[in-house]
């Protein structure tokens, strides 16, 4: 059984509705285990567990939110020459376009040596006003389709030794 782990954080919920999303699609394909994780709970041992990986994470000005890069921060160097080859893919939660956050989290994926399966997707809330970036997010059903069918085919590309 191959084991697919999600890493995310979420303060306003749309990253938490996008990596729910995908984890509930890719436990729908069968030979894979998901787990789901916070980011401020995962560690190096959980990452070394999986086969493979999704990555969701806000867009906090212009970059990945400062816990999921405590998390990566925490993890990076005792994984280091440890997960090489293994496949990811990343869902980024925006309030504008996303791509400096996309940029960073896949640097620190290629310094992992791991291997994107799917392009990064991003999903734009275009919260911009102080009121629309703190208040609680909903994700449309559309977008939240994307988010599962990145789930849904990470976990089938495990179970099916694509990945």
């Amino acid at each position: 059984m191959k084991k697919l782990l999600i890493v995310y954080y979420s303060y306003t919920g749309g990253t938490e509705q996008m990596a729910e999303a995908a984890a509930t699609a890719a436990r729908g394909e069968d030979g894979t285990e998901v787990r789901l994780m916070r980011a401020e709970d995962c560690q190096a041992e959980d990452m070394l567990a999986a086969d493979g990986y999704i990555f969701a994470t806000p867009e906090n000005l212009a970059a990945i939110a400062g816990v999921m890069k405590a998390f990566l921060d925490r993890c990076y160097y005792p994984l280091l020459g440890e997960i090489e080859g293994r496949p990811y893919a990343a869902m980024i939660c925006a309030g504008s376009d996303g791509e400096n956050a996309k940029t960073q989290l896949e640097r620190i994926a290629t310094g992992w040596r791991l291997r994107k399966v799917i392009d990064t997707l991003i999903i734009c809330t275009h919260a911009q006003t102080e009121e629309a970036i703190l208040a609680a997010k909903v994700i449309a059903e559309d977008d939240r389709a994307r988010c599962a069918e990145t789930g849904a085919t990470l976990s089938a590309g495990l179970a099916m030794g694509v990945f």
